[in-house]
């Protein structure tokens, strides 16, 4: 996984306005069948964790686990976030090959 590259494509999404934040907000985009890819915190809480992958799961919606909740908040330009949903296919084919990679 190459980090610093997945924190600045998280910032291009951001700008590109492909990208939703909040763990309420995801969920219903993941319902809805918009949300290509979720990113989720390395130190998000047990309960959000399970939660979030079982939705994704029903929904076949791809999860990774990322960096920190800081490091993705400073990366899109807010304060800490804990979860994530990727909305356009080009960005979450690319951030899943750069997770997936050794």
């Amino acid at each position: 996984m190459n980090k610093e590259k997945i924190l600045q494509l998280l910032g291009l999404a951001t700008r590109a306005r492909k990208m939703i934040t909040g763990e309420e907000l995801v969920i219903s985009e993941v319902r809805r069948g918009k949300a290509k890819l979720v990113i989720l915190a390395e130190d998000a809480s047990d309960n959000t964790r399970k939660k979030l992958q079982d939705k994704c799961k029903s929904y076949n919606v791809p999860v990774r686990i990322g960096a920190n909740r800081y490091e993705i908040g400073h990366a899109i330009g807010k304060e800490a976030r804990v979860v994530l949903a990727i909305t356009d296919k080009g960005f979450a084919k690319k951030m899943t090959s750069l997770f997936d990679e050794n």
